[in-house]
């Protein structure tokens, strides 16, 4: 009998019982015949730094981390990627050989690939861009579309502050807008990201004027739950190109999975199949 280790990873939340990230791995493992396991961790916040620091004695070569644990992920780490820093949070632990912890997030890197897999037409620097939302996950997009060269972004969030401190933070490219001036501020742009909850299933619906929506805009939503959003809907009736947010799902969890198991994974219309089943 063979005393190597079968390699262990999963997801970290409270709660994740939803998380289709075990669908998503499970598929990789088999399709790639890893010997090899990932499961949800529901673990509460009051525990987390004691049980995650427990994992790589019982297997684990790391793990996801999801709400409300990514700032926590972040801080108890002994490496932390120039990226997780400047999102404030890790979505991706390492668990080293040598004992350490190293940090990643990696939504900036799914979300803009989601973009350039689903829109391969898209050329973010013809025009500028609107944000929606000044969570972690705005904080990812911000860094992305500020990286590969959109000239200037519309940032709106239903609290001003939360959004004038990214904008503190990401410098003068960022304009902040008043909420109930979103549908103005559609006007003219040629990318749109809803990053908020508002469209997903169980969470208010997105209430904002859409009729500036028009052909030649890419509208993405990080929502997945449901699929075809609202703001999805209406890109579509007008002409412009949507894209729903399971692509980032799927691509952030692409670097993790690299360097969890060896094997660089391939992100395709068979793997998406198996995370909607």
């Amino acid at each position: 009998m063979s005393d190597t280790k079968i390699p262990l990873a999963g997801v970290i939340g409270h709660p994740i019982a939803h998380s289709r990230s075990p669908q998503l791995h499970a598929h990789w493992l088999r399709k790639y015949a890893i010997k090899g396991h990932y499961v949800p961790l529901d673990i509460k916040v009051d525990n987390f730094e004691r049980l995650v620091r427990t994992l790589p004695s019982l297997g684990f070569v790391g793990a996801n981390v999801t709400l409300p644990h990514k700032h926590a992920a972040h801080e108890l780490a002994d490496i932390v990627t120039d990226r997780a820093k400047l999102i404030g949070a890790a979505n991706t632990l390492i668990f080293r050989k040598d004992g350490q912890i190293h940090a990643d997030n990696t939504d900036g890197y799914g979300f803009m690939q989601n973009l350039l897999q689903s829109a391969p037409k898209w050329n973010p620097t013809l025009g500028p861009a609107l944000v929606l939302g000044a969570g972690g996950a705005a904080r990812a997009v911000l860094a992305s579309l500020l990286d590969i060269g959109v000239p200037e972004i519309f940032l709106s969030n239903r609290t001003r502050e939360r959004a004038e401190m990214l904008k503190a933070d990401f410098g003068d490219k960022i304009t902040i807008v008043d909420w109930a001036q979103v549908g103005n501020a559609m006007e003219g742009v040629k990318t749109i990201v809803n990053t908020t909850s508002l469209g997903m299933v169980g969470k208010q619906e997105m209430r904002v004027p859409l009729d500036a929506l028009a052909p030649g805009m890419l509208v993405s939503d990080l929502i997945y739950t449901p699929l075809q959003t609202k703001l999805l809907r209406a890109a579509t009736d007008a002409g412009a190109t949507p894209v729903d947010g399971l692509g980032m799902l799927l691509h952030q969890a692409v670097p993790a999975f690299e360097r969890w198991f060896g094997v660089r994974p391939e992100v395709d219309d068979e793997l998406r199949a198996a995370v909607l089943r």
